[in-house]
């Protein structure tokens, strides 16, 4: 189990998905967390949904931690000024785990030609990630490298350059934040931080869900429908590949690295809320890479 009592962590974009779940792994291993997002119980982000970042920390709080919820527009610096000053003023400035988690392009991602896309939502998607994440570490890195040891997780979608999703702007994005973690590893490193990117594999996360029509506990169903969901994780899955990533005092050696949920539970070796560890990367190399027909492999022997 990952040990943080006495940490400070950040969360970006902790209302839902992985950003809620890696809030609470950090809490469940005790670190104080501010979590921030635009949904609040008083007032719901454009994409109008229910979750909030005033639950993500009582979720964290429970889990033994201790959540902050900070209302934050992330493309905005005053906002960002805003969330900094919190931890200023609570937490005494300290920073010791920032993970970018921010994405806010749920309504605007578009897959298929380019051209024959709506370009302003292809814009939006950058301004509500990309953006997003550099007003992040302009404002928050500051407070990251006052100490020494400093972790930043990039959180973003697979670990290469190899495969496109179908969407340009989308593509372009989770790449250029798989590059911020990269090439940050390069600044942190005069004040002893880390700097990695990190990738869930196939999430169940609400709106994947939502999306195959199932729940949490009958997720296999969406099996039918998308043969490759026989590999999906929970978001928390991710959340306590960084917990252990953020308790481990040698983690400098990964600085400049994408690394991913099956990579980092081959290293740490934790398990899924089932007590499964999925390897979609194996599962991506061996089945999904190599034209294997889903239904045909014995899904069991990659969790």
């Amino acid at each position: 189990m990952a040990d943080l009592r006495g940490k400070v962590a950040a969360v970006t974009g902790a209302t839902r998905g992985a950003g809620r779940a890696i809030a609470v792994e950090l809490g469940a291993a005790g670190a104080t967390v501010f979590v921030g997002g635009r949904s609040t119980r008083e007032r719901k982000s454009p994409i109008n949904r229910d979750e909030t970042i005033e639950e993500t920390a009582e979720l964290v709080t429970a889990a033994g931690g201790r959540g902050v919820a900070v209302r934050c527009d992330f493309t905005d610096p005053a906002d960002v000024d805003a969330f900094r000053a919190r931890v200023e003023a609570e937490a005494d400035g300290r920073l010791d785990v920032l993970v970018d988690d921010v994405w806010g392009g749920e309504q605007d991602t578009q897959f298929g030609v380019f051209w024959e896309q709506d370009l302003e939502k292809q814009l939006g998607m950058w301004r509500n990630s990309v953006q997003a994440h550099l007003v992040t570490l302009h404002r928050l890195l500051p407070l990251l490298i006052r100490r020494p040891g400093g972790l930043l997780v990039e959180v973003t979608d697979g670990d290469d350059d190899e495969y496109y999703a179908q969407s340009l702007a989308y593509d372009s994005v989770k790449v250029a934040i798989r590059r911020f973690g990269t090439v940050m590893a390069k600044e942190l490193e005069a004040f002893g931080g880390t700097s990695v990117a990190v990738t869930p594999g196939f999430l169940r996360s609400e709106q994947m869900l939502e999306h195959f029509g199932v729940t949490e506990e009958n997720w296999r169903d969406a099996i039918a429908k998308e043969p490759h969901y026989a590999m999906s994780e929970t978001p928390h899955y991710v959340g306590r590949g960084i917990a252990a990533l953020a308790a481990d005092p040698d983690r400098h050696r990964f600085t400049g690295r994408a690394l991913a949920s099956w990579t980092l539970m081959r290293e740490y070796g934790f398990t899924d809320l089932d007590g499964s560890r999925p390897d979609w990367g194996r599962w991506y190399e061996e089945v999904f890479k190599a034209g294997v027909d889903p239904t045909t492999a014995d899904a069991s022997a990659y969790r």
